[in-house]
């Protein structure tokens, strides 16, 4: 039997307010073990979330910004989650606008990551930019790195921005994993 894993914290049925179990049933795929209703058959699908991701190309260097939650020395691409009604491309438009005040002059699609350990899926663009930098108050600081400087993390936008720089002729650099661990001190 398969289970699902990365559940999000759903306890009661938003159908009948039936408190949800995980309960087997048979799917395409076989049985899975899933959070689901006993008394009406809801069934939590817990399908990942799709979270847009930029490359900030600005001033010819790459744009790394720090959420507000995050300790000192994290900082990553732009990123959001897409809004109904938008497509990726405006989303992620949105996002930088948003976030860092910036204008996106072009978009090309880096590529697709998942992101299991946040259940997510990202889909990240290389957004080249201009304007003049106002951050959101969701972000605290903002760097601006030539690509040779450039560390990428062990992660989804990490691997994002490690393709985009073999794109540029720029083999990838990755933390080691004591940096990576100092980088995250206080995440976890």
């Amino acid at each position: 039997m398969k289970k699902t894993s990365h559940m999000t914290r759903w306890n009661y049925c938003p159908q009948c307010a039936t408190p949800l179990e995980m309960l087997p049933m048979q799917e395409d795929s076989g049985i899975v073990e899933r959070l689901r209703c006993g008394a009406c058959g809801f069934t939590h699908w817990n399908n990942p979330v799709p979270v847009l991701a930029a490359i900030v190309e600005y001033q010819g260097k790459v744009l790394l910004a720090r959420n507000a939650l995050w300790p000192p020395k994290m900082f990553a691409l732009i990123t959001g989650f897409m809004e109904a009604g938008e497509t990726a491309q405006e989303g992620i438009a949105r996002e930088v606008k948003e976030e860092t005040n910036l204008d996106v002059q072009s978009l090309d699609l880096v590529g697709v990551y998942d992101f299991q350990r946040m259940n997510q899926v990202i889909i990240a663009f290389h957004a080249v930019c201009d304007g003049e930098v106002r951050l959101s108050p969701e972000l605290v600081d903002w760097r601006l790195y030539d690509l040779p400087e450039l560390k990428c993390w062990p992660a989804g936008t990490g691997y994002a921005l490690a393709d985009w720089l073999r794109t540029r002729g720029q083999e990838p650099v990755f933390l080691t994993p004591e940096e990576n661990a100092e980088r995250r001190r206080g995440l976890d």
